[in-house]
């Protein structure tokens, strides 16, 4: 963004697979930093409601790296810190930070139980092989024997502890 840009209005359209569709309109002034601001036009609906046309305004303010120049940053309706980027969650009404809306990050989600899977199911992702339990993995094209022998041995590591842990849930199913 430039400082010193005229009012600038543009509009996003988005869709799904399931038929549904969205979208938002947006203009925002950065003619002076000082008012710096976007405004977003869309619509929302909380818990299966009747939509509702919403306009939220929201201020840009900005730092200044080292490096120097500006770095813009957007500044979160609800909590007043600058954010890089703004949520609007399922059954939201209003666009605002993570820690506003108390947004976890998918790792955070994930149960102990559950991490030797996520690590597991995440090496063959990393590596481009087919993802799942005993899916194995192949060597990439250019990668070296002595680093694929490395994520081989982890591979088996984690899969051991899969196997740990599966065989704590089936007991604890027997009981």
């Amino acid at each position: 963004m430039t400082v010193g840009t005229q009012r600038i209005d543009g509009r996003l359209t988005w869709s799904g697979s399931c038929g549904w569709s969205s979208s938002i309109s947006y203009s925002y002034d950065l003619i002076d930093p000082d008012t710096a601001s976007i405004t977003l036009s869309y619509r929302s609906r909380r818990g299966g409601g009747d939509w509702v046309d919403r306009t939220q305004p929201i201020r840009f303010i900005y730092t200044v790296p080292q490096y120097g120049g500006q770095r813009w940053w957007m500044v979160c309706p609800l909590r007043h810190e600058r954010v890089g980027k703004l949520y609007l969650p399922n059954g939201g009404n209003i666009f605002a930070g993570r820690k506003a809306w108390r947004l976890g990050y998918r790792s955070q989600r994930v149960a102990k139980r559950d991490m030797a899977f996520e690590r597991l199911f995440s090496l063959p992702r990393k590596l481009g092989c087919d993802e799942g339990w005993e899916a194995g993995l192949y060597r990439q094209k250019g990668m070296w024997h002595r680093t694929f022998e490395q994520h081989l041995e982890r591979y088996w590591e984690l899969d051991g502890q899969c196997a740990v842990e599966m065989i704590d849930v089936l007991s604890r199913l027997r009981r």
